[in-house]
């Protein structure tokens, strides 16, 4: 613990070095945090030692795979993230004052759960003159709706066959169940999958299709939390995101024999609005997905 002298003045706490500090906490790696903060790692590493140093206590545990926070700096993590928020707020008042109207975003149910709050929020500290109308649907309506100029902005899920967007992400498919559950064990295999047109339960049933498993569809809902019950109440399986897997869900495990589902993209497709709104929702979203 670093012991200030009485009367001295408190140090100030560097905004670049805690953005370093975040990415490396969120990220786990030095390198790929360098990548996002736009340094070299061994720059990255001196920022760190140095506040380390400052602050008198170790804030990352150096693993040979990973880069693990300590009590101490978990404790930073949350005051760093305030603190950048709250540059961001203050920057925002004076670069974006003057944009105000409406912009419409529609997106797949997964994205809409797991990303679409950190962009809006986001969104509405820089400009809170905007208003954001979202639609949460399938993806080859948001499409659709997108052709039809009823949509700004579309987030949408593709098996990266017939993408049109720019891919913003690209995410492993595993197959999900409920753990200590029997669901998997039984033939043919119970699936809970989102509808037709659905690019999740394509990659399964041609996976199936093709490992020559038998099967039979027993649920199926156009939104995850429809998919998930089926698979708390152990009732089926389904392939679902990694990112999405949260206990008491778990991957199912290679033993079972299940054939792998390989990975799926989220897609930003843009219709033919343009001007500084759609732009700047857009530069959110991809900047978003860019600290995944």
């Amino acid at each position: 613990m670093t012991d200030l002298a009485k009367g001295a003045a408190m140090p100030l706490l560097e905004l670049d070095v805690l953005r370093s500090f975040i990415a490396i906490a969120e990220t786990g790696s030095f390198t790929r945090a360098a990548t996002q903060v736009h340094r070299t790692p061994s720059a990255i590493s001196m920022q760190i030692k140095r506040l380390e140093e400052l602050l008198g206590y170790q804030l990352l545990l150096r693993a040979p795979r990973r880069a693990l926070v300590t009590t101490e700096g978990e404790a930073l993590l949350g005051f760093a993230r305030r603190m950048l928020n709250l540059n961001e707020q203050a920057l925002s008042q004076f670069y974006h004052p003057e944009l105000t109207g409406r912009v419409r975003l529609g997106t797949s149910d997964d994205v809409g759960t797991r990303i679409l709050p950190a962009v809006l929020s986001s969104f509405a500290r820089t400009y809170p003159g905007v208003q954001v109308d979202v639609v949460v649907g399938r993806s080859v309506d948001m499409l659709e709706q997108v052709t039809r100029s009823e949509l700004d902005l579309a987030l949408i899920t593709s098996g990266g066959h017939s993408a049109s967007g720019n891919v913003v992400y690209t995410e492993q498919l595993v197959w999900a169940e409920c753990g200590g559950g029997l669901a998997v064990t039984r033939r043919p295999l119970p699936l809970s999958l989102a509808g037709s047109g659905c690019v999740w339960r394509e990659a399964a049933l041609a996976a199936l299709d093709r490992a020559n498993m038998a099967y039979r569809i027993a649920y199926v809902s156009e939104h995850c939390t429809g998919q998930q019950a089926a698979m708390l109440a152990d009732l089926a399986v389904a392939p679902f995101p990694r990112g999405l897997i949260k206990k008491p869900l778990k991957i199912v495990d290679d033993e079972t024999g299940l054939p792998p589902l390989g990975s799926y993209q989220i897609l930003l497709e843009r219709g033919s609005s343009s001007g500084p709104l759609v732009d700047a929702l857009q530069s959110f979203i991809c900047q978003t997905f860019d600290t995944l």
